[in-house]
């Protein structure tokens, strides 16, 4: 096998400790192997690179371990190329794992080009994926406080939430907080509420009435502070987040333009793929690192499970809630999801359209252009052929001899 870098090294990056073997072809065209252990201080970290510097090393790999492989990363990266593996692609066989056989083993798979490179968004870009990441974990905590305060709620029998279509809006909380006072009839409660839910104060009357005790207040009062508390963390990160997508704003706007796109998931969208598609060559290279693509499991001629592979979860989380949200349109990518729940069901088509929908962001960032609906919309020839076989088939079910001429 070609050796593509004959000076590399591999780095087995832990929390505490890293070990570094850096391998070397000889001018008589041996192997040598030099194995050191430093330690993740910023004092180590450059230990590190003087060795690599000294030993003229232009390339090292390490695998994406938790986040240990960062500030490594942030001091190497600057003097030379480094690589960051899939820690599922380069695992090293089972009864081998050594650190010193992992940093060996990684040293041995990047000297021969076998190893395909995580992507690493710029300084920015990685900025903002940290903001929108840490709003998403924001935005799921207050999600489970608020069903944890409905969940109490219907173990004491209140049927508040049968009535109220948001439970924590303005009427809602009024409802909650005279609640947790214990010093208010329903009567007198379902009389806090507000505009068109007070055609709803007899329903509110008999809903509000439960059996509702001290132990019960506390656990909703602890969990509307939870949800009062990450309001105004999300409010304060929005803020931080509006500064940090200036500067690709335009790219912005672009993706707002598809289907089911709104301002917060073009967010989310650029801060996980940039907006540099270059990296990703073709879309469906994209597709394939987002995980939204069918996987090769073929055998003896007989095509298996073709399960998507574990990709990007924020970025196919986005475009799965983004393929529910165009169904409502009369658009090419609305069209394609109700075609598509008819046939396979809701949630394949989410998968399906989510990655229609990521091909098209390529497409828009690539070339810089707004979405047109027409471009799309186009029949592809075999779909056409296929369409106009099931046609026929069906008259000739019906009994009928069916021509077929094309009109001008």
């Amino acid at each position: 096998m070609d050796t593509t870098h004959p000076i590399c090294c591999g780095l087995d990056v832990h929390q505490a400790s890293i070990a570094a073997c850096l391998r070397r072809v000889e001018a008589d065209g041996k192997v040598s192997l030099e194995r050191r252990e430093f330690g993740t201080t910023v004092s180590e970290l450059k230990a590190l690179l003087q060795w690599l510097d000294e030993a003229e090393c232009p390339i090292c790999v390490m695998e994406s371990t938790g986040v240990y492989w960062k500030p490594v990363y942030n001091v190497l990266a600057v003097h030379l190329e480094v690589l960051i593996a899939n820690a599922y692609e380069v695992r090293q066989r089972k009864g081998k794992k050594t650190d010193r056989n992992d940093a060996q083993w990684l040293s041995e798979l990047l000297a021969h080009d076998l190893i395909r490179p995580s992507f690493i968004p710029p300084p920015e870009i990685s900025a903002l994926r940290d903001l929108m990441r840490m709003r998403t974990t924001l935005v799921e905590t207050r999600t489970q406080s608020k069903n944890r305060v409905l969940a109490v709620l219907e173990t004491t029998n209140v049927k508040m939430a049968s009535l109220l279509s948001d439970p924590f809006g303005v009427s809602g909380r009024l409802m909650m907080d005279a609640l947790l006072e214990g010093e208010n009839t329903p009567q007198e409660m379902a009389q806090l509420a507000k505009g068109v839910l007070r055609r709803k104060i007899p329903q509110l009357e008999i809903a509000l009435e439960g059996s509702f005790t001290q132990h019960h207040a506390l656990l909703i009062r602890i969990n509307l502070e939870t949800v009062d508390l990450m309001n105004q963390q999300i409010a304060e990160l929005e803020q931080q987040v509006a500064q940090a997508v200036e500067p690709v704003r335009p790219q912005l706007d672009l993706l707002v333009s598809i289907p089911g796109v709104d301002e917060t998931t073009a967010r989310t969208v650029i801060a996980e793929i940039g907006t540099d598609m270059s990296r990703f060559v073709t879309p469906g290279r994209l597709a394939s690192w987002a995980g939204m693509c069918p996987g090769n499991n073929e055998s003896a001629g007989k095509r298996k499970s073709g399960k998507t592979l574990r990709g990007n979860k924020y970025l196919r989380r986005v475009l799965a809630q983004c393929a529910w949200a165009s169904r409502k349109t009369n658009t090419h990518v609305g069209r394609t999801f109700t075609r598509l729940q008819a046939r396979i069901g809701g949630k394949k088509a989410a998968v399906a359209v989510g990655h229609k929908i990521l091909r098209i962001v390529f497409h828009l960032l690539n070339q810089g252009t707004q979405y047109d609906d027409g471009r799309y919309d186009r029949l592809h020839p075999q779909e056409e052929k296929k369409r106009r076989r099931r046609a026929v088939a069906a008259l000739e079910r019906l009994g009928y001899e069916v021509t077929i001429q094309k009109t001008a």
